[in-house]
């Protein structure tokens, strides 16, 4: 066990266990957020504030596929689709749209398999280091109103569109 996994968590933090990665993470017990990496400051409530480039808003759409982390979605369960099918999915929505053919919300509220597709694929405002890694630097790295290329991430196939 490393050293910092003996100490105790800061205040406001609680550390679970995801058990579809059967990996840790770390709640913050005020703002009920989560984040991979252990914190090392006492959890806050803070107001999410677009200053400095920290925070972005998002939306997306979600293909998964079998070997997705959690293979079931509100729209299929479970899921059988291959990390092809659910590519070549996302490459057609995605050429649908810039085409002018079809709404991101639109098509995010009936083929996401996210929960966020109740709300068009908001995924609402996020900082960095809460989202998974390929997802954030694809999110971060994109101006206001422009959708990403195809994003893997262990969730499945996704692409996003920077709302904020």
């Amino acid at each position: 066990m490393a050293d910092a996994e003996k100490k105790p968590l800061p205040d406001g933090w609680e550390e679970r266990m995801s058990k579809s990665k059967g990996k840790r993470y770390y709640l913050n017990t005020l703002t009920k957020e989560s984040v991979w990496e252990r914190p090392t400051e006492p959890a806050h409530k803070r107001r999410r504030t677009k200053d400095e480039g920290n925070t972005v808003t998002a939306s997306h759409i979600l293909a998964k596929h079998a070997g997705s982390r959690r293979p079931a979605s509100w729209r299929q369960d479970p899921i059988t689709r291959t990390l092809e099918e659910a590519t070549e999915i996302i490459k057609a929505h995605r050429a649908a749209i810039v085409a002018g053919e079809k709404d991101f919300a639109e098509i995010a509220k009936t083929e996401s398999d996210c929960s966020s597709a109740k709300r068009g694929g908001d995924l609402g405002p996020f900082g960095r280091g809460k989202m998974q890694p390929p997802f954030e630097k694809a999110t971060f790295a994109l101006k206001v109103g422009e959708i990403s290329d195809l994003v893997f991430t262990d969730s499945g196939v996704h692409i996003i569109k920077r709302t904020e």
